[in-house]
C-alpha cells in the first residue's frame, strides 16, 4: 500500500460519507416537510457524518471494496419515519424516498458543471485515466481536482443505485406508490429479502452492468458539444 493509494482512499471516503449523508438528510428533511418529524427529533436533518454513519455500511465494506477492487456495496444508518404521521401517505412516500436521489442528482449536475467549466477554461486537463490540474503539480490542488470528480461520481452511482426498485432501495418505495395498493403489498412483503437481493445483484455483476452502461453516457451529457 502506497501513499497516493492512501490519499486516494481518503477522497473516495470523504465524498462518500458526504454523499451519504446528505441522501439521509434530505429523506429526514422531506418526512418532516409531510408532518413526520421522527428523524428531525432524532438529530437526522444536518450534515454532520456522525449521524448517519454506519461503521460496517459506510466504513468497513466501502474499505474493503477500495483496497480489494471488489464491488462496491456501502449503506448509511437508516432514517427512520412514521408514515402513520405523513399527509397524504401515498404522496409523501414518493417524495420523502425521491428526496435522497434528488439531493445526490443535484451534487452530480453542480459537480458536473464545474468539472465542465474548469476543463473549458483550461484549469484542468485529462491525463492518466484522470483529470488533472493544468500547469500545476500542487498537491492540493490535485486533491481538489480528484475530489471533486470523486463527488460527481459517487452521486451518479448513489442516484442510479437507489432507483433500482429492489427493496429496501428507494426505487422499490417509489415504484410501490406509483402502482395500485396490491402492488405495494407485494413489494413490501418481499423487503425482508432485500439485501440477500442487493448482495446477489452487487456479486453476480447485475449492478457492473448497469453502471458501465450508464457512466459513459453521463460523462458523454456533461462533455456535450465541447
Amino acid at each position: 500500500m502506497n501513499t497516493p493509494d492512501i490519499g486516494q482512499f481518503i477522497l473516495y471516503m470523504v465524498a462518500l460519507v458526504f454523499s451519504l449523508s446528505l441522501h439521509e438528510a434530505a429523506h429526514a428533511w422531506m418526512s418532516n416537510q409531510f408532518g413526520d418529524d421522527l428523524a428531525k427529533l432524532q438529530g437526522r436533518i444536518t450534515l454532520n457524518p456522525t449521524s448517519h454513519v454506519d461503521p460496517i455500511g459506510t466504513l468497513l465494506f466501502p474499505a474493503i471494496a477500495f483496497f480489494t477492487n471488489a464491488p462496491l456495496l456501502g449503506w448509511a444508518r437508516p432514517t427512520p419515519v412514521n408514515p402513520a404521521r405523513w399527509r397524504n401517505r401515498r404522496v409523501a412516500n414518493i417524495w420523502v424516498s425521491a428526496a435522497g436521489v434528488i439531493s445526490n442528482s443535484i451534487v452530480a449536475i453542480i459537480a458536473g458543471l464545474a468539472i465542465r467549466v474548469l476543463f473549458s477554461t483550461g484549469v484542468i486537463t485529462f491525463g492518466d485515466k484522470m483529470f488533472v490540474p493544468a500547469g500545476t503539480d500542487s498537491v492540493i490542488a490535485a486533491g481538489a481536482v480528484n475530489l471533486l470528480t470523486a463527488l460527481f461520481t459517487m452521486n451518479v452511482v448513489l442516484a442510479v443505485f437507489n432507483l433500482i426498485p429492489i427493496p429496501p432501495l428507494d426505487g422499490s418505495k417509489i415504484l410501490g406508490s406509483l402502482l395500485p395498493s396490491s402492488f405495494e403489498a407485494a413489494i413490501e412483503s418481499i423487503e425482508r429479502f432485500g439485501f440477500i437481493l442487493l448482495f446477489i445483484a452487487v456479486f453476480t455483476g447485475v449492478f457492473s452492468v448497469i453502471f458501465r452502461t450508464v457512466m459513459p453516457i453521463v460523462w458523454s451529457v456533461v462533455f456535450l458539444g465541447a
